[in-house]
């Protein structure tokens, strides 16, 4: 009788194991509906944001003028400006996996060694030249890739791979850039190295990064401010 049950347990996860194919083909992997404008203000617990009533919509969503214009490039000691035009700021974006930012950048201004955990990115220098670097992993032997990158010109950045740009021309540069994600997220390496809140143990730096105490330390205090 075990004997039984057990061959009888193991024919239905066999065929529990062939039907997953199936399962797995059944779902929709593309939007149901024209637009889900995201509601910013629900209470809705979702793998983004709750859609707002078609009714409430109006037309406006599929618009906008946000990245038109740049922002103070001397507000942050970096010396650039991130304008975003994610889903928090262009709620039409939801559910269509696209965003974009516009950066400005004044003579020797940087958008730091950063990461998009969620996104390959795209852009295009609209004015101005930029060094753009981008380093491979640890598969590729940590290799560097870089250019300067000028206007009219276009770069690649896969999902995940640290990179930077830096404005190498003597007057200010822009460029706009394009996301597969509508919340491609950013982790800025300086800031999330030496500003963590609560702060990563200095011990744990000091041996990571191979220096002492109190180089991490003055490293921390540069970060306390934040970005």
């Amino acid at each position: 009788m075990e004997y039984g049950f057990k061959a009888a347990g193991l024919v239905f996860v066999v065929l529990l194991l062939q039907q997953a194919p199936v399962l797995i083909r059944a779902t929709d992997a593309d939007p149901l509906q024209d637009f889900c404008v995201a509601d910013l203000n629900s209470e809705v617990t979702v793998n983004g944001h709750a859609c707002k009533p078609a009714s409430a919509a109006g037309d406006e969503f599929l618009f906008s003028s946000k990245i038109a214009t740049g922002g103070d490039v001397n507000a942050n000691p970096n010396g650039s400006n991130v304008t975003e035009l994610d889903v928090a700021e262009w709620p039409g974006v939801n559910t269509l996996g696209v965003s974009m930012n516009r950066v400005d950048f004044a003579p020797g201004g940087t958008n730091p060694p950063h990461v998009h955990p969620r996104a390959t990115e795209v852009g295009i220098v609209l004015r101005g030249e930029l060094l753009v670097g981008i380093i491979g992993t640890l598969d590729t032997g940590n290799r560097y890739y870089s250019k300067v990158v000028r206007a009219g010109e276009t770069f690649v950045i896969p999902r995940g791979l640290m990179h930077f740009q830096f404005n190498v021309g003597k007057t200010e540069a822009t460029m706009v850039v394009s996301f597969n994600s509508q919340n491609p997220g950013i982790v800025f390496v300086p800031l999330t190295l030496f500003g963590s809140n609560p702060p990563i143990p200095t011990p744990v730096l000091v041996k990571a990064l191979r220096v002492d105490a109190g180089v991490v330390e003055l490293l921390k205090s540069k970060f306390t401010g934040g970005y």
